[in-house]
């Protein structure tokens, strides 16, 4: 009775397993049957993210306008500065004297100067009482007129020894945030050095810098009639932190690069950010999340579609069920699992949603929803499955 059993499950089996090699079987897919979906206008929201550096608006390089060696250095790395606050002192010695020096030249210059012009009143008198001839009295005039000049000289003199002495006394020129000090007290530095003396950076609003491919840029700036309404419409950006977080202030783009990066192809856009809790520092990273809204949007799945030679392709469906292979165009930015379309199809359009890989251009194919090309998915696993358990056992009665 047991070996009855076996042998009757055993052609049960067998049996099952011949069927599901038969063509145009119960489970198994029909040569013409594909997953057809239509096109309906839908809301919808896609997300690109970019990798992003992020700076101060103003990243100022500090650099001496002359040689000494450093006496002070009154700042520490990421202190916040005022505009025209003291970062470093340099030996200014030598040019304390160079000023005292130019003051005493314009003491003596004033002297000279009053000297003349008394001079040039005495001539005056003498010449109306005869007593000293034009000769005389003209070169009287030219004498006051050197003094003039002198002083001139002298006082601008100063104004240059002045000048020079301020340079000792290194200042911020914007408000910020103090960055790398490499320099320390007893350090010579000099104008042409290659490193800055530190670096501020104004932090209450950053800039994020980011690039697009030069494919995407084109497709904007084509799609909104320019460059620079590209940038004007370019929709608000959100920006996440280098722990995964995102930025609590919404960020908007503000300019572009002007010349396209030949190693990369790609143009640098540039975003802005307030900074009120001053989280973000400059020298920072992150990426740019850019999210296009579309609210009637036509929006077909990745699979569906070819992508040769940069243009997109469908198959769409006609009303005798043929297939056309159809150019489309399709939006830049992508979630990585959906396209929205901007060309090529319209409201009620069909199109082979799954199983392209095996269509030709003409074929007449017999559409069925989305839902039964999955369940015959699932019936035909199954059934591949039983088929490989027939094999095992037959083999097994075998041995």
């Amino acid at each position: 009775m047991k070996a009855r059993s076996i042998i009757f499950f055993a052609t049960s089996m067998v049996v099952v397993a011949s069927c599901t090699n038969k063509p145009g079987g119960s489970a198994g897919f029909g040569d013409n049957e594909y997953a057809v979906r239509t096109v309906s206008p839908e809301s919808i929201e896609l997300s690109t993210s970019y990798p992003a550096t992020i700076r101060g608006v103003q990243d100022v390089e500090i650099r001496p306008k002359i040689s000494g060696f450093i006496t002070k250095v009154n700042v520490h790395e990421g202190q916040r500065v005022a505009a025209g606050q003291l970062l470093f002192v340099i030996d200014n010695e030598t040019y304390q004297a160079q000023v005292r020096q130019a003051k005493a030249a314009v003491s003596t210059a004033k002297a000279q100067l009053e000297t003349s012009r008394l001079t040039l009143e005495n001539s005056k008198e003498l010449h109306r009482n005869n007593v000293i001839g034009d000769y005389e009295l003209a070169t009287a005039r030219n004498n006051l007129a050197t003094a003039e000049a002198t002083l001139l000289q002298s006082q601008a003199a100063l104004a240059s020894a002045q000048e020079m002495l301020s340079f000792c006394y290194v200042k911020s020129p914007v408000a910020g945030v103090v960055g790398e000090l490499p320099y320390k007290a007893g350090a010579l530095v000099s104008a042409s050095g290659a490193e800055p003396l530190t670096t501020v950076s104004d932090i209450s609003v950053m800039e994020a810098y980011f690039s697009v491919t030069e494919k995407d840029m084109l497709a904007m700036t084509k799609g909104e009639g320019g460059m620079d309404e590209a940038i004007r419409n370019y929709p608000p950006v959100t920006l996440r932190l280098s722990d995964g977080t995102l930025y609590s202030h919404k960020g908007s783009v503000v300019k572009a690069s002007g010349v396209i990066n030949a190693g990369t192809g790609t143009i640098t856009l540039i975003a802005r950010f307030d900074n009120p809790e001053k989280l973000l520092r400059s020298g920072g990273s992150g990426q740019i999340i850019a999210t296009n809204v579309s609210k009637a949007a036509i929006v077909i799945p990745q699979e569906a579609v070819t992508e040769i030679q940069n243009k997109t392709f469908v198959y769409l469906v006609g009303k005798d069920n043929r297939v056309k292979y159809s150019e489309i165009k399709v939006l830049p930015q992508n979630d990585g699992n959906s396209y929205i379309v901007t060309d090529g199809m319209q409201p009620g359009s069909r199109y082979v949603a799954r199983g392209i890989a095996s269509l030709k251009d003409g074929v007449q194919i017999r559409p069925i929803t989305e839902e039964q090309y999955m369940q015959k998915i699932n019936n035909a696993a199954k059934l591949g499955e039983n088929q490989h358990k027939a094999s095992g056992f037959i083999e097994a009665m075998k041995k």
